[in-house]
């Protein structure tokens, strides 16, 4: 199964397993105004072969459509229909946020925020693993594309 955090300049993905529950950051992908590179897409999706694939949903906070749900859900329409997956909906109200505050757990061995080199590093493909394991705790969260 993977999991995709879509934005306009980048589109974190993460893998999981439904046997053990557990998720992990794959990669991020650069996007032009939402529009990732197709052909890294099916290269992925190829290599793992999920069944399923989840996109973030990113709701308001009252749990209302954002004019970025369009976009999210337009992500999730073109992947059932180039590769013919089965694409659900997952609620991902703060997830970059969390990802934020979850990032050291996650890039251990790599600088951390207030070292003395630190660089910022994206955290969308975390965001991502947030997606998965919001799923993997209650698949019934999921909407169809």
């Amino acid at each position: 199964m993977l999991a995709f955090d879509f934005g306009t300049r980048q589109i974190g993905v993460a893998i999981g397993q439904t046997l053990t529950k557990t998720a992990n950051p794959l990669t991020v992908f650069k996007a032009k105004d939402g529009i990732p590179d197709w052909g890294q897409i099916k290269q992925l999706l190829e290599e793992w072969q999920p069944n399923q694939v989840l996109v973030g949903l990113p709701l308001n906070m009252d749990g209302t459509e954002s004019e970025f749900c369009a976009r999210a859900r337009k992500f999730g329409r073109r992947l059932h229909g180039m590769f013919g997956l089965q694409v659900s909906m997952v609620d991902e109200r703060l997830s970059t946020f969390e990802a934020k505050q979850q990032e050291s757990k996650f890039r251990i061995g790599e600088n951390r925020r207030g070292e003395k080199n630190y660089k910022e590093q994206p955290v969308d493909d975390l965001a991502a693993v947030i997606i998965l394991q919001t799923w993997l705790s209650d698949p019934g969260c999921a909407q169809q594309t």
